[in-house]
């Protein structure tokens, strides 16, 4: 069986309206640390970001934070940095989100604004494009990515998806869930690749 060594979370920098998706996202972390399963993401502090990480640091977990340099100021505080143990500030946010991808076994997607719906997008094309066999997950919090999914279920009727069984992310609506499920479809994929 494939093991997961590492999740690349994507989600916001800010924490939202709903006050229970901040909760959600420290409690992913804490699944994650718990697992041994090191976390990779944009190395903020602020929002959903910084509740990921903190579970998973509170926890005893490891953490790979990867920012782009003009983000530094805007999206992290300084003293929060020191605890993460692999901290990469690249120039530019190409080089950011390619090195999220090689270091993840695969990819969670917490709410978040367009640039969180971006990078999911980017991991879903790649898989359409037969670039990776990573699983990816929406942790559909209060159904936040309904919508989502709804738009892309038109763009299949439409007849523009030509690989929906390749990008087809799991969703899941309980935060408790979503680690054990990834676990659960890398396997499933190892097993359908033999």
């Amino acid at each position: 069986m494939k093991k997961i060594n590492s999740i690349c979370v994507y989600c916001g920098s800010s924490s939202g309206v709903d006050s229970s998706f901040e909760a959600a996202a420290r409690k992913l972390g804490k699944s994650m640390a718990e697992r041994n399963i090191r976390l990779v993401y944009g190395g903020g502090t602020h929002g959903l970001m910084g509740a990921v990480a903190g579970g998973v640091m509170e926890n005893g977990g490891k953490v790979t934070g990867i920012i782009p340099e003009f983000l530094m100021r805007q999206e992290r505080t300084p003293d929060a940095m020191d605890q993460i143990d692999d901290f990469i500030v690249t120039q530019d946010m190409h080089t950011r989100k390619q090195l999220m991808f090689e270091r993840a076994d695969a990819f969670i997607t917490l709410p978040g604004g367009i640039g969180t719906l971006e990078e999911v997008v980017e991991m879903m094309t790649w898989a359409q494009l037969g670039r990776h066999n990573k699983p990816i997950a929406l942790a559909n919090l209060s159904g936040f990515w309904n919508p989502f999914i709804t738009l892309i279920d038109h763009m299949a009727e439409g007849g523009f998806l030509h690989s929906q069984n390749k990008i087809k992310p799991l969703l899941i609506d309980n935060i408790d869930a979503i680690v054990p499920a990834i676990i659960d479809a890398a396997a499933a994929k190892e097993t359908a690749a033999n």
